[in-house]
């Protein structure tokens, strides 16, 4: 903990604006350790990753199968957390990774960690969707288009929606964006679009509003690791109300 205190003040010095603190799938304790440090460094961004643990350079069972699943994580990062903020201590804004591909995926990470966890980190997610449209871009240069893709054209303006947001942005130059950038541009657009579709039916029109009421668990267990009501249980009070008066 001193050394890690010790490390922050002399980014500080240097200049640093942001200091933040990429954590792994950690046990219970180190996760604590983690927060506790954030919390007296009084840096900015805390991220906890979840599932699997390891690098890209770890075996792939690593970064697949070890590690406490990002639900469990996120579960004890949140009770960690409002345990901090209750003492009035200081809470660095808070990203949860592990295994975040959608939309509702988003949307579920921010309302279970609420209102501690501000952002959701992708990384694998978003490599597919460079080497994704790296592939197809290259299937458009070859000829060797497809027939799902075919039927939208034969050219990169035609196959990739994004090309259309990148001539308002760059004009003639959206050219020079290689389809990788565009697979990753397009994957971000679609989570985007749906997100904000459900933060409407939420009635939350700011990530800020997202909130652990928005959600409730299927599962018995899944109620008792998140602290989220069981479905069964949501809303009875209210609806015992509204049926009797």
């Amino acid at each position: 903990l001193e050394g890690f205190l010790k490390r922050v003040e002399e980014l500080r010095k240097r200049g640093a604006k942001y200091i933040s603190l990429k954590t792994g799938a950690y046990r219970p304790k180190d996760l604590a350790l983690a927060l506790r440090a954030a919390s007296e460094g009084k840096i900015d961004l805390l991220i906890v990753d979840g599932a699997g643990g390891g690098t890209g350079m770890s075996p792939w069972r690593m970064m697949n199968e070890w590690g406490i699943p990002t639900v469990y994580l996120e579960a004890f990062t949140y009770n960690y957390a409002k345990l901090l903020a209750e003492k009035g201590k200081h809470v660095p804004a808070i990203a949860i990774a592990g295994g975040f591909t959608m939309e509702d995926h988003i949307f579920k990470g921010l309302a279970l960690g609420a209102p501690y966890v501000k952002l959701i980190a992708m990384g694998r997610s978003t490599l597919t969707a460079a080497m994704v449209g790296k592939t197809i871009g290259s299937l458009i240069a070859s000829g060797n288009i497809p027939k799902d893709y075919a039927e939208y054209g034969n050219q990169v303006e035609e196959i990739f929606t994004a090309v259309a947001e990148m001539k308002k942005i760059l004009g003639n130059d959206w050219k020079k964006v290689p389809p990788a950038a565009l697979g990753v541009y397009g994957y971000f657009d679609r989570l985007a679009t749906g997100l904000k579709q459900f933060m409407a039916g939420a009635r939350k029109f700011k990530l800020e509003y997202i909130s652990r009421d928005d959600i409730f668990a299927l599962t018995e267990e899944a109620a008792k690791v998140t602290g989220i009501p069981y479905v069964m249980d949501l809303d009875r009070e209210e609806s015992l109300n509204i049926l009797l008066g």
